[in-house]
């Protein structure tokens, strides 16, 4: 243990679903550390789509997972479990967590915990575990995304779409993006965005199809589903992927089979936060050999958009519903 760790804490709750008014701060005992885990000493947490999902009551934690919202934290870690290895007191890390990081302290695998490079704040790595977890996973493991291809990103300055622009550029892809007004498709430009494309006032299709002269592109990460499905894989290249990580528009999806056997198209998906621990622990190992010197480097830093302080989680939340965020939304603790 370090320091005196109290024994209560401040934490983000709701007594039943509803809109970004049910958020109430209330007083909770601090976690302790089991085998494998550390605790933190939380500064910021980062502010998610699918903490939103949750509150709303469409996306119940997983069996064991804390209540409490927030799925990515980065602060000092204070004490740690038997078996929680390569980890130090008093070392500040971010990690992705199955629930707790609306809080003042929450617990973390040691596993799925990454150390804050040198000159990056605790905010920007607070914004950082979700999404890179998230678009690693899904544009270059499931996607198998490569070098010189062409990436179609769909809300292009949410979290996970500015973080797709930002690691794509660094791996040598070209991203084209939807986004819902000229000022974000500028905002999504100046971010790294190949093409910003307003599908307010475009066909995101036949925009497509001009900027690829005819050919599409290699992978679609969509985030919307439904009927954006078969106007995504009008979208793609033969042979493309096409990923899905949400279902803002909805679960079903009308497809032509013989496009897809014709074209040789793969359509694949995930979701990250139930899947088990040993997963994440290869999928963070991933991360750490492949994209965090690129973070130590400075190259990688998440866009950021606004911070809140914890109390004021329903304010966070509120401005994410809104949709007028560009980048990623904190909360200090």
């Amino acid at each position: 243990m370090a320091g005196e760790i109290p024994e209560t804490m401040t934490a983000i709750g709701y007594d039943a679903p509803g809109g970004p008014e049910v958020l109430r701060a209330e007083t909770v005992p601090v976690p302790k550390p089991g085998a494998g885990e550390v605790l933190v000493k939380v500064a910021y947490a980062g502010v998610n789509r699918p903490d939103v999902i949750q509150r709303q009551g469409k996306y119940p934690p997983p069996p064991g997972a804390s209540p409490i919202p927030g799925l990515e934290i980065a602060g000092d870690v204070v004490a740690s479990g038997e078996g929680a290895q390569n980890i130090t007191i008093g070392q500040k890390v971010c990690a992705l967590v199955t629930g707790g990081g609306y809080a003042e302290y929450c617990l973390a695998k040691a596993d799925h915990c990454l150390p804050v490079p040198e000159g990056m704040s605790l905010a920007e790595a607070a914004a950082i575990p979700e999404t890179l977890f998230t678009v690693w996973h899904n544009v270059f493991e499931r996607g198998w995304a490569c070098e010189g291809e062409t990436l179609l990103v769909h809300g292009g300055t949410s979290g996970i779409g500015t973080m797709a622009i930002k690691l794509a550029r660094l791996f040598g892809i070209k991203t084209i993006v939807t986004c819902g007004s000229d000022e974000k498709c500028a905002a999504a430009k100046a971010i790294g965005a190949s093409h910003a494309i307003n599908y307010k006032t475009a066909d995101f299709v036949e925009e497509v199809k001009r900027i690829t002269s005819g050919r599409g592109v290699e992978i679609v990460l969509d985030m919307v589903s439904g009927d954006y499905v078969p106007r995504n894989l009008k979208c793609l290249a033969e042979d493309g992927r096409h990923v899905t990580i949400a279902v803002l528009g909805g679960m079903v999806a009308e497809l032509n089979m013989a496009v897809i056997m014709s074209r040789r198209l793969t359509l694949t998906g995930s979701t990250l936060r139930a899947r088990p621990d040993d997963f994440k622990t290869l999928l963070a190992d991933e991360i750490h050999q492949n994209v965090w010197d690129f973070a130590a480097s400075g190259q990688l830093r998440p866009e950021m958009d606004q911070v809140f302080p914890l109390a004021e989680a329903a304010a966070a939340h509120a401005r994410m519903e809104a949709g007028d965020h560009i980048g990623k939304i904190v909360l200090q603790a």
